[in-house]
């Protein structure tokens, strides 16, 4: 999603300071990238372009690099896991709205195709492991929650904007790269996956 100006952060002093991208815009709500930062002015223009569709899809070539990651039970999952099945990858944090948003329809595709035919994987970003754990038990999430606590699979697959879920079909083929909040429910969402159910 393109914007028609440039997004500026409001820090506690008052002092400006330039968001050249909608990434910046997304990461603005965690201390870690702009301590100093509270809140965002958001121009009119800006403001009305935020409607409509929230997500962005993308071919994905891969790889789907070497990683070991572990889940809140204490499981190391390895590509070698995902092999057999289609596989959502959904790279997430709970400081993130969208993020938040979207769970329960993943949720909801989770539960309706099942574990043997699309592993649903919600990789949690950078954050304490009770944390993740007590997010996933207010929200009621109970697909697989794997932890990425020093975002290295993250960097490793070029996830800059969240949520991002990354998809790989049947035959273990990446396909597709999906940036921002998507209703996993909808038609778009369902035709999507149905297409990597059958190849």
């Amino acid at each position: 999603m393109a914007f028609p100006v440039a997004l500026q952060i409001v820090g506690r002093s008052g002092s400006l300071f330039p968001a050249n991208s909608p990434l910046d815009f997304l990461l603005i709500p965690h201390p870690a990238f702009y301590p100093h930062a509270y809140r965002i002015s958001v121009p009119p223009a800006v403001a009305q372009g935020l409607t409509g569709p929230a997500y962005e899809v993308s071919r994905w070539s891969g790889p789907v690099s070497a990683f070991g990651l572990v889940d809140t039970t204490g499981k190391t999952w390895r590509p070698a896991d995902l092999q057999g099945r289609a596989v959502l990858l959904n790279f997430w944090a709970s400081w993130c709205e969208p993020c938040r948003a979207e769970m329960p329809t993943l949720q909801q595709v989770a539960d309706l195709y099942g574990p043997d035919k699309l592993l649903v994987l919600a990789i949690n970003f950078k954050e304490p492991v009770a944390r993740a754990i007590q997010f996933a038990k207010t929200t009621g999430v109970t697909m697989l929650v794997l932890l990425d606590v020093d975002g290295k699979a993250a960097r490793q697959w070029g996830v800059k904007v969240f949520p991002t879920t990354l998809t790989i079909d049947s035959r273990g083929q990446p396909r597709h790269r999906v940036q921002g909040e998507v209703d996993w429910t909808s038609s778009a969402a369902e035709k999507l996956i149905a297409g990597l159910l059958k190849a």
